[in-house]
């Protein structure tokens, strides 16, 4: 397993289906905190998914707490506008989690102040009221992380 990747309550299913794909392709594990803002059989998140969706390793968690109580001891960074560092700036490893918040609100703000340390962002133009689709940020932060990695077990 390359990564772990967790959505805390994502709320549209394309974004889940198009970062399950993802997951798929670069050997990562999809972690998913309820609530979710539609169902696992959504028809959307199958049609963005595709095929890929039956591959897919995925973990779900009843709220964070499951989910912190569970992986507390391993690394998790948190993709958040609201971090200083930027997401290239950090030594990611094998087995790391990252963790990317809801569309609508991001993460709360007692999570951000638990891994205020491992925050991390992707920079947008200064000002901007709004932020990059989530299943884009994913995918440029594993890609960094991957690329840190040397892309292992991948062609």
């Amino acid at each position: 397993m390359n990564l772990n990747i967790v959505l805390y309550q994502p709320e549209i299913p394309q974004n889940t289906g198009n970062i399950g794909r993802t997951c798929v392709l670069t050997n990562s594990k999809l972690h998913l905190i309820k609530p979710l803002g539609f169902t696992i059989d959504d028809k959307q998140l199958k049609r963005a998914g595709l095929d890929y969706w039956p591959k897919l390793q995925v973990v779900y968690y009843e709220n964070f707490e499951e989910f912190f109580d569970k992986n507390k001891n391993n690394r998790i960074f948190l993709s958040t506008t609201k971090a200083e560092k930027i997401y290239s700036e950090v030594k990611y490893e094998q087995g790391d989690f990252i963790m990317f918040g809801r569309e609508s609100s991001g993460i709360p703000q007692y999570i951000r102040d638990l891994l205020k340390d491992t925050m991390i962002r992707v920079p947008m133009i200064e000002d901007s009221e709004r932020s990059l689709n989530l299943s884009n940020t994913v995918s440029i932060v594993v890609y960094e992380a991957l690329k840190q990695m040397g892309f292992p077990n991948m062609k």
